[in-house]
């Protein structure tokens, strides 16, 4: 058999892999596209069918092809008008249903399999378990017990859940709304968390027809900043001692705000303009300004750089003002749990005495999940085995600048997207994502050439077979 290459997840990060992998490799090897759950080419984020779950970027920013820029944009423009009827063109730009941009990536991948000649993508509706090393690559083990040898694996997993918290039985899933069961109007809900999952948890609350207060918490209270027309600014010119010192830093950004403001500009024009340098920043840094950044500045840059769509924005304004959605700032001391209700325990930020608060649910809207704390058991026995190793500060795994996972053992193993976030920092909108796919599938297909042992032990069944 010809050689295979493994992407484990068909979320974004993965379709985008598997797709990359498709164009880069030569005809006689194919790509395994590995998903546990839901449909390919959606994930969590783009599995939703609510209307008003927007994407968090325009649309002229959301194509799968960093070389042709407009291609969602003319997809979503060759769409009948009952189709596009969700999406919403606002001064900022134009903003698409996530829904809308999952069925986008499921046809690219419906597309790479019914294409010409012998079939290249094979789908497998089923876990990873394991990848074990063997002469010429792995053998990928599978929950349902099925083996494939592979010459290599591109992990692929997006963001990982974090682990469990808040702990209580009246946990909902801001994920599957449709498990949220039958809510009393007379009790509140408790958002933990105040970033854009929150935006989604509200807006899946109002969508089910709940009507009662809705409670947003987390540290310092803050709401994402809304998108809003923005201009070309400068990449600022930074200096050696910029980048040693996060107080520096911080201080330089600040300064050319303000020089953006005294020129008649936004804000958003200078933080759009750090874009291409991210990485640059985040690694120029000592370990020690980026543990601090982690522990004072995260949130005020993720409210700033990763902006709510207007209509979503729009209709959080409304939930405060109108006092359907409170946001609170403080942390959860203790939560006990009862038949129907639970009482959370919160302590003020700033002072003040501790608050008992009776809710009816708590959803989780804390975001994305560190690895030295996941229970994905493909990642505990990869790192326990040698394989991979965590990144710093627990965020994601340990990679090189060419991808390749860092550990005892590490061989061809490939990661892309949430897992470099310790690496990278900005690793998780749709164009870090999917210029990262390029640049791994560029590298794997450097490797085509390398004597491979071992075959894949049986084909995978395609996405015509796999329905």
């Amino acid at each position: 058999m010809n050689p295979v290459i493994a992407v484990v997840g068909a979320g974004f990060s993965g379709s985008m892999a598997a797709l990359h992998l498709l164009a880069a490799l030569p005809r006689s090897w194919s790509v395994l596209l590995c998903e546990k759950g839901g449909r390919f080419g959606r994930g969590l984020a783009y599995g939703t069918q609510a209307s008003d779950h927007l994407l968090n970027l325009r649309a002229a920013n959301m194509s799968a092809y960093p070389d042709r820029p407009q291609h969602f944009a003319d997809w979503l423009g060759r769409l009948p008008e009952a189709e596009a009827s969700d999406v919403v063109a606002t001064p900022a730009g134009t903003f698409a249903p996530r829904a809308l941009y999952g069925r986008y990536l499921a046809e690219l991948l419906t597309q790479a399999v019914v294409s010409e000649g012998a079939p290249r993508l094979h789908l497998v509706h089923d876990a990873v378990a394991d990848l074990v090393p063997v002469a010429g690559g792995y053998r990928l083990r599978t929950e349902g017990g099925t083996s494939y040898a592979v010459a290599g694996a591109v992990l692929a997993m997006g963001n990982l859940t974090g682990p469990g918290a808040p702990p209580s039985r009246h946990r909902l899933d801001p994920w599957r709304p449709d498990a949220f069961g039958r809510l009393h109007p007379d009790r509140p809900v408790l958002v933990v968390g105040t970033g854009l999952t929150m935006v989604d948890a509200v807006a899946s609350l109002r969508g089910r027809g709940f009507s009662g207060r809705i409670v947003a918490l987390s540290r310092r209270g803050l709401v994402p900043k809304v998108h809003a027309p923005t201009r070309a600014w400068p990449v600022p010119d930074l200096a050696a001692a910029d980048l040693a010192s996060l107080t520096r830093l911080t201080r330089r950004i600040r300064a050319e705000i303000m020089a953006a403001r005294q020129a008649g500009r936004d804000w958003r024009d200078v933080i759009d303009a750090l874009r291409p340098i991210t990485t640059y920043l985040w690694r120029s840094l000592p370990p020690r300004e980026q543990a601090r950044f982690l522990r004072h500045l995260r949130p005020f840059w993720d409210v700033h750089r990763h902006r709510a769509a207007p209509p979503a924005a729009a209709a959080i304004a409304a939930e405060i003002a109108a006092g359907g959605l409170e946001v609170r700032a403080g942390r959860i001391l203790a939560i006990t749990d009862g038949p129907s209700e639970a009482v959370v325990t919160i302590r003020p930020r700033g002072g003040g005495p501790d608050a008992a608060l009776t809710v009816q649910g708590i959803i989780d809207a804390t975001g994305i999940g560190r690895v030295d704390e996941t229970g994905d058991p493909l990642l505990r026995r990869l790192v326990a085995n040698g394989l991979a190793r965590p990144g710093p500060f627990g965020l994601g795994l340990a990679a090189g600048d060419d991808y390749r996972l860092r550990g005892p053992q590490a061989g061809r193993l490939w990661t892309l997207g949430p897992l470099l976030r310790g690496s990278l920092w900005e690793c998780v909108a749709v164009p870090d994502i999917r210029n990262q796919a390029a640049e791994v599938a560029a590298l794997v297909a450097a490797l085509a050439a390398a004597p491979l042992a071992g075959e894949v032990e049986r084909p995978a069944p395609s996405l015509r077979q796999a329905g």
